[in-house]
């Protein structure tokens, strides 16, 4: 017959780590968003919302990060 582990208790030697991660305020703090109207090409949308979708997010919020990646990177390189 086989000795049955308990899953409710620890396996192994456990250590205790510090607290790293910010608070729930610090992570909800963003910058302020400003609104701004912008023409894309329709199949560029399409595009983007179909990734969207597949990711489980939100198109706008994926044109946020490319232009804001877009942003950092330039200006650093002429920084």
């Amino acid at each position: 017959m086989k000795k049955r582990v308990s899953l409710d208790m620890p396996i192994g030697k456990l250590t205790r780590v510090d607290d790293f991660l910010p608070s729930p305020k610090e992570l909800m703090a963003s910058e302020k968003k400003v609104k701004v109207t912008l023409y894309l090409k329709k199949s560029n949308v399409e595009t983007l919302k179909n990734t969207a979708k597949q990711s489980h997010t939100k198109y706008q919020r994926i044109i946020r990060e490319l232009v804001g990646r877009y942003v950092e990177h330039y200006s650093h390189v002429s920084g």
